[in-house]
């Protein structure tokens, strides 16, 4: 059982993006050749784009050749500005695409250079935030990409991208064993997508793992009771140990003393017993008178 990420990548601009780098070259073409059929098509386009309303007809040219001519380059300018502007804006774009392409190709150190300068041209782009989170997090660079996630989340435009957010970063989470976060984090996307199943499956992994973890502790726990009973008693045992060795001691101590006294009494009564013999001895015996 393993978990399910989810990817956002910013697809679908391509194709409008390569269509106004096409028109950009055009408008060189046009600055470069300057004839008036060109200046009479860039009119069209900048009526066409900028609601202006500049019309030709065939009665005018002369009109336009003699007059307009000379001030061509003020609409192909303001036609440049508009799409330069568009273009930096779309640049912005480019480069996420070209970093999902990467990120595709598992190149995740490149994706994440172009989601940076993504960045960079727009601060403010969740995609960018979002899939910068994922170059992180496919480099198990987990506390960052749940930093990148995070400032994703005032960027968000819908409760379903917020749901996105939590659910990466519930992954990033686990990624990093801090499962009880990521059971937080989960929980939070389905409040915001309650039928996210994706969800459901990570935080169901989630909450087993925890489930284990707790257990596991808990057996720990257990153990460690179990060990520091065992310590506890070998200790009761050793100061009983020590207690009876000293009681034997003091007895051995006092059965020696007791054994010197008499002896030292046996001494004694035997120094007595012979001051008394020898006083015997000094006497004289009286005996019967010799008739």
């Amino acid at each position: 059982m393993s978990i399910r990420y989810r990817s956002i990548g910013d697809r679908g601009v391509k194709d409008s993006l390569r269509k106004q780098l096409s028109f950009i070259a055009w408008l060189h073409e046009c600055m470069a050749a300057c004839n008036h059929a060109i200046m009479q098509s860039c009119f069209l386009h900048l009526n066409r784009i900028c609601k202006i309303n500049f019309s030709f007809t065939h009665k005018r040219n002369d009109f336009v050749r003699k007059t307009l001519y000379p001030y061509t380059f003020i609409p192909l300018y303001l036609l440049m500005v508009i799409f330069t502007s568009t273009t930096n804006a779309q640049s912005t774009r480019g480069l996420i695409n070209e970093g999902v392409d990467l990120y595709k190709e598992q190149k995740f150190a490149d994706a994440e250079v172009n989601f940076k300068k993504g960045l960079e041209k727009s601060p403010e782009s969740f995609e960018a935030k979002f899939n910068l989170g994922d170059a992180y997090y496919k480099q198990e660079r987990y506390d960052e990409a749940i930093k990148s996630f995070q400032s994703a989340f005032v960027n968000a435009r819908s409760d379903e991208e917020k749901a996105k957010i939590f659910h990466n970063v519930g992954n990033s989470f686990l990624k990093s064993q801090k499962v009880k976060e990521s059971v937080g984090a989960f929980k939070e996307a389905l409040k915001l997508n309650p039928n996210d199943q994706e969800t459901k499956y990570n935080l169901s992994y989630a909450l087993n793992l925890l489930k284990n973890q707790n257990q596991n502790q808990q057996n720990q726990n257990q153990d460690q009771n179990k060990d520091q009973q065992q310590q506890n008693q070998q200790q009761e045992q050793e100061q009983q140990q020590q207690q009876q060795d000293s009681q034997q001691q003091k007895e051995q101590e006092l059965t020696k003393q007791e054994a010197e006294k008499i002896l030292e009494a046996l001494k004694n009564n035997e120094k007595d017993l012979q001051k008394q013999l020898r006083k015997i001895k000094g006497q004289r015996v009286k005996t019967e008178k010799d008739w």
